[in-house]
């Protein structure tokens, strides 16, 4: 016998903690975009915060490939983090043309999808359960 008691223990994989946060800001970033948007109607102050809401949502998209190329490489997980990551930051590319080229009737749906999806992303990663490994014998 090598002394195993069987008992388990939570562990959290390598860069899951990062990735999460990296989704959170993301969602967050996009909130405040739409409510930058709505300030676009009321504000003269909202054109600028919008403008440089833009340039923090398209960095955290970029933090977010990130955070799962780091999640996923170490540990050699699943490739699926990465893919919608990078599909993000596809949509939020299309979402800055679509915004620099004044095309609301196609600009505001993506950002409402984009939030959705963001959302979507994040909720998923935190119910996510952290998985089961054998406690370290002593």
């Amino acid at each position: 016998m090598t002394g195993q008691t069987g008992q388990t223990t939570a562990a959290a994989p390598r860069g899951l903690t990062f990735l999460r946060t990296a989704i959170a800001l993301q969602t967050l970033t996009l909130f405040f975009q739409a409510v930058t948007a709505g300030m676009l109607l009321t504000s003269s102050h909202g054109y600028l915060m919008h403008d440089v809401g833009s340039k923090v949502m398209y960095a955290a998209a970029m933090l977010y490939v990130l955070a799962a190329v780091l999640a996923w490489r170490p540990g050699g997980g699943s490739l699926r983090p990465v893919l919608y990551a990078t599909g993000f930051l596809l949509l939020a590319s299309a979402q800055v043309v679509l915004g620099i080229a004044h095309l609301p009737s196609f600009h505001v749906p993506l950002g409402v999808v984009m939030f959705a999806l963001s959302t979507l992303a994040l909720v998923r990663t935190l119910s996510r359960s952290l998985p089961l490994r054998p406690a370290a014998s002593s």
